[in-house]
This record gives structure tokens, C-alpha cells and sequence, in this order.
């Protein structure tokens, strides 16, 4: 995987508080870079976890316990990652993906469709694009690999396993047709497992070759990025795309910089490689 590090910032040339401390001291622990996450949501959510651990003790103090004990970590991990998601998110998306996008892609790209979620938590974006493309373009070669910073989410989508909860929004009939209910849990059709594959992956360090994707879903993440990591995140994902290819970002989410991306705007929500 090729790395990609973001311009030095006056917080990582030389941490001058309690908290940029923290964070350095955090990276070298798990590789997870807080400083280029907007600092007052941040902090807030960490300082108010923190403190709910007892003893008064402070950030620095408990980075060596987070270094020290792996299940603290996981604790402290699934307090401060966004590992917010379900199957179908914003129907109206999938809705213009399955419509207009797929069918597109699947013409201009000869009948193979390459995707990438990136962001990809625990894995229901990823089976959603799976089962909208055996839908819309059952003939197609899709592939879909789906990358995340955190490892065991990476692990649990892996297992292409949801609640009831994750799958509140999906469409009945086409949920019955690609997903199985076990146990009052719904499991992935073995379908859609074969082309979906996920990987760890840091969206602040990631860069994929250039015009290696037809579609690129990165929705609902940087909105907790600073202005310039999420600038420059939207430039990466644009060159990964091939011309023609799509990217989707979140429903509240826009590219500030189209036209500097080599983006056009298709709909609120999509953007088209030129």
C-alpha cells in the first residue's frame, strides 16, 4: 500500500498542549492520526471518555495504559472511531446507484465495474453496492473492496453479518434475496461474499493508483476531517477514478474543489470524473 502524508502542521512539528500530546503519543500506539481530525468535536469525545475511566487521570497517563492493555484500547477505540452504518444508508442514494450510475458504469467499462468503499466500517455499504449490482447489472464483473482504519471492523465485515438494527431501512424483497436470516441476524448470500473482499486501510495515508476504480463511495467520513486533510482526501479519491468514473460522497457531504479534482457535479451527491 502506498503512504500518502499529509502537509506538517504546527501541532505535529512540536505538540505544545496536553491534548496534541496526546495524539502523537496515540499514533505511535495504533497509527490512528487524531491531529488531522477537527480538534474540539475530538477532544470533547475523548476528554468526556477519559474521565468516565476514574482517578482523575490525565491524557498522557492514560496513553500508557492504552499501550499497556489491548481490551482498555478496544474501549477507548470504539468511543472515538465513527463506526456509524446499515444496510440501504440514504435509500435515496442507492436508489440513483442502481437507476442511472451502475448501468453508466457498466457500458463505459466494458461490462466490468471495479468499486471501492472506502470508510468502509463494517462492511454494509460494501453488501449493499453487492446486492444493487447483481440487480442492476446481473451480467457485469464487479469487484468491491472496502477499507477501514479500524481492524476489527475490518474482521466483522469479513463475516457479512447485520442486525435487524443495520438492516431497518433496507428493501424488503431485495433484502430476503441476498441476505439470510440466522439466529435473528441477517448473513450475506455467499453471492455477494464473492465479490466483495476488505482490507485495512488509513484514508489519510492511502494512495491508490491512478484511474483504478469506475466508482468510489467515501460517504459520511470527513466531515470529521480538517478542511485541508478532507481537500486533499477528495483530490486522492478523484485521481483513483478513471474517466468517467463516479464518486459518491455523503448525503450532507460536498467536494469544495470539483473542477480542481478533475470533477464534474452529476447530482447533489455524485460527482463525475472528466
Amino acid at each position: 500500500m502506498s503512504t500518502f502524508t499529509p502537509t506538517t502542521s504546527p501541532a505535529r512539528a512540536g505538540a505544545s498542549d496536553e491534548y496534541e500530546q496526546f495524539c502523537v503519543a496515540f499514533r505511535r500506539v495504533c497509527g490512528i492520526d487524531l491531529l488531522q481530525y477537527k480538534r474540539g468535536q475530538m477532544e470533547r469525545r475523548i476528554r468526556s471518555f477519559v474521565a468516565t475511566r476514574g482517578g482523575g487521570v490525565d491524557l498522557l497517563t492514560y496513553c500508557q495504559k492504552l499501550n499497556a492493555d489491548k481490551a482498555e484500547l478496544n474501549k477507548f477505540l470504539d468511543r472515538v472511531t465513527i463506526n456509524v452504518s446499515q444496510l440501504w444508508r440514504n435509500p435515496e442514494q442507492w436508489e440513483t446507484l442502481e437507476a442511472k450510475i451502475l448501468p453508466d458504469l457498466a457500458e463505459t467499462g466494458r461490462n466490468r465495474v471495479r468499486c471501492w468503499s472506502a470508510g468502509s466500517s463494517y462492511g454494509a455499504e460494501a453488501y449493499t453496492l453487492a446486492a444493487i449490482a447483481r440487480k442492476a447489472i446481473p451480467r457485469a464483473q464487479v469487484s468491491i473492496l472496502g477499507t477501514d482504519i479500524d481492524a476489527r471492523m475490518v474482521e466483522r465485515a469479513r463475516s457479512g453479518v447485520f442486525s435487524g438494527e443495520d438492516a431497518r431501512d433496507a428493501p424488503t424483497a431485495t433484502l430476503a434475496s441476498h441476505f439470510e436470516m440466522v439466529d435473528g441476524r441477517w448473513h450475506a448470500a455467499p453471492e455477494l461474499k464473492k465479490v466483495v473482499r476488505f482490507e485495512q486501510g488509513d484514508l489519510l495515508r492511502v494512495n491508490p493508483p491512478a484511474a483504478s476504480y469506475d466508482l468510489v463511495l467515501c460517504r459520511n467520513t470527513v466531515i470529521y476531517f480538517n478542511e485541508d486533510v478532507r481537500d486533499a482526501l477528495h483530490g486522492r479519491l478523484a485521481a483513483s477514478l478513471r474517466e468517467g468514473g463516479r464518486l459518491v460522497v455523503g448525503a450532507t457531504e460536498r467536494v469544495s474543489d470539483p473542477a480542481g479534482h478533475g470533477l464534474e457535479p452529476e447530482s447533489p451527491f455524485v460527482y463525475r470524473k472528466i
